[in-house]
């Protein structure tokens, strides 16, 4: 069984947007759906990620919700 320290080293991609109606920004992964958070910053959006990410596996873990790995590993792309 893959723990929660098999998905938090894997190379998910993030996505940092600026959130036009309140505001700040919105970081999210595309590959774990509803993963996502915000932050004032997108340093602070980004801080938040790690901490969003870490709940969200850990709650699709407990749920027996499969988890995507990513599609392409950093090594892979060009």
């Amino acid at each position: 069984m893959k723990t929660i320290e098999y998905y938090m080293g894997l190379p998910y991609r993030i996505e940092i947007l600026p959130d036009p109606d309140e505001g700040g920004y919105v970081a999210r992964y595309p590959d774990l759906p509803g993963c996502l958070t915000v932050g004032e910053t997108m340093n602070d959006a980004l801080a938040n990620a790690e901490d969003a990410r870490r709940a969200w596996i850990t709650s699709a873990l407990e749920d027996g919700i499969r988890i995507a790995e990513p599609e392409h590993s950093i090594s892979e792309r060009d």
